[in-house]
């Protein structure tokens, strides 16, 4: 077989024989295949999915977290066996939207472990391009029945929105850029005399992000209509370790 290098893109090698020609149409077969409405090209995951309806999966962080607040013993999913499973792929049966707050760890304060939760973390727990593909790629792919975006009690982003909003205050570096999808959420809860109460922005950021994930997201206003993913708002609080619920979006 004859292998001649690529004038116009340097390192790359093009073989001319039938297998150039097989290659071609198998190119032209995953385009098509991309091409068509619905067809998720990633690769088949090898482990199951989970079966867990979305009311299961929302019983069972309740359940963890419970056993976390009172600290009962609880057997998380984790250990060799467990990671030799995994190796094989991942079928989480929540997508959670959390903070990066060290006090907030998601696995901890809902009693889960390896491969239980898809989370994206971030600052105030909002959504932007990469969070939101991040959370269409749980639910679409890995067939998340679950959205929970986890607030929480003291957030030091939407304090900071807070700030903005009734100081005026500025943030070095890109920290000010972070906190403006925050600042609807706090406008939302100020009071006629102006006050704003942090635990009430926490609150209405974490549903305002919710709403979000909804109204934005085909892919989950889909498996909503379907019946097939529940997204529910809900706070932290850092004493008790209780998680309050709000509300399903």
């Amino acid at each position: 077989m004859r292998i001649d290098a690529c004038r116009c893109c340097s390192g790359f090698l093009h073989p001319r024989s039938s297998s150039r020609r097989a290659l071609g149409s198998m190119a032209v077969g995953l385009l098509a295949a991309a091409a068509l409405p619905g067809r998720a090209t990633f690769a088949a995951d090898p482990v199951p999915k989970t079966t867990l309806s979305p009311d299961e999966a929302l019983a069972r962080l309740k359940e963890g977290n419970n056993q976390f607040r009172t600290e009962a013993p609880y057997n998380a999913v984790q250990g060799r066996e467990r990671r030799v499973e995994l190796a094989r792929g991942q079928a989480p049966f929540c997508a959670l939207v959390g903070c990066s707050d060290s006090r907030v760890p998601p696995e901890l304060l809902f009693g889960r472990g390896l491969g239980e939760l898809f989370i994206v973390r971030n600052a105030g727990n909002t959504i932007d391009t990469a969070a939101l593909g991040s959370i269409e790629y749980g639910v679409g792919v890995l067939g998340c029945p679950l959205i929970v975006v986890l607030g929480h009690e003291s957030c030091g982003a939407v304090a900071a929105a807070v700030d903005v909003v009734q100081h005026n205050a500025t943030f070095p570096g890109m920290i000010g850029e972070m906190i403006q999808p925050i600042i609807p959420a706090v406008l939302s809860v100020r009071r006629p005399s102006g006050e704003i109460v942090l635990d009430d922005a926490v609150a209405a950021n974490s549903r305002r992000v919710a709403a979000r994930l909804k109204s934005q997201s085909p892919i989950a206003q889909e498996a909503v209509r379907a019946n097939k993913l529940k997204i529910v708002a809900a706070r932290y609080r850092l004493a008790d370790g209780s998680v309050e619920w709000l509300e399903d979006i």
